[in-house]
């Protein structure tokens, strides 16, 4: 079950279509997504208005761990060792994604968040319980947000839904553009609930923000716009 501002922002994605009287002509495309930081739904927030600019109908499903990780976590052994059981890809049981989500769609859109060099628990467990009912035979654009290495990622969501069926497009990947070492010590302490906000301060003239920019948003809604044009032109 969604909750609060993620609740009315789902819902006011779902109603696009319906708005607008029913049209089996729409292009349609099915996007779910996992974000923990929260950095992966503000790009799709960007992707979706690039969707819906070009009248496409968009259904967004947020998938949502029944035992999330706390955050910010609250001692460095509690992120080390959460590190370590991602880069093991543990699963995160998800409660059950709803029935919308079965049916017939354009494109499907699977976004996540890039964990030690893996995708995210909660993606993998989607994709074990879930993943052949709603991607099979469909067309999966994987959406990547991530620190820098997004690589391997990538090769395994594109292993695991060509094994269910999945046609798999190229991916869609933002990185967070700050040079190492500073996105590293920037993410661990966004983790850790500790980051420096001080504006003048001399970390900050390394390290300005935490997360993507405004630029990478303009992209994530020019991403949109092209997924949109291809659909329409029967691509």
């Amino acid at each position: 079950m969604l909750k609060g501002n993620d609740a009315r922002w789902a819902s006011m994605q779902r109603s696009t279509g319906r708005e607008k009287g029913i049209n089996l002509t729409n292009k349609r495309v099915l996007i779910i997504y996992y974000s923990f930081t929260q950095q992966t739904k503000l790009q799709l927030k960007q992707l979706i208005a690039g969707l819906e600019s070009c009248d496409i109908e968009v259904t967004l499903e947020r998938i949502e761990p029944i035992h999330p990780y706390e955050f910010p976590f609250r001692t460095n052994y509690r992120l080390a060792w959460a590190m370590i059981e991602t880069f093991f890809q543990k699963r995160m049981e998800i409660l059950p994604i709803s029935a919308q989500c079965i049916g017939n769609w354009d494109r499907v859109i699977l976004a996540g968040p890039t964990w030690s060099y893996q995708p995210s628990g909660p993606v993998l467990d989607f994709l074990d319980r879930f993943g052949r009912e709603v991607c099979a035979g469909k067309t999966v654009i994987p959406f990547i947000s991530c620190r820098s290495y997004w690589r391997w990622h990538h090769r395994i969501l594109q292993a695991r839904l060509r094994k269910i069926g999945a046609l798999v497009a190229e991916p869609i990947v933002f990185t967070h553009p700050i040079r190492e070492p500073w996105r590293f010590i920037g993410l661990v302490l966004q983790l850790r609930g500790k980051m420096i906000r001080r504006e003048k301060s001399w970390f900050r003239k390394h390290y300005p923000g935490y997360g993507h920019n405004k630029e990478q948003g303009l992209e994530a809604m020019r991403k949109g716009k092209e997924i949109a044009e291809k659909l329409l032109s029967g691509g």
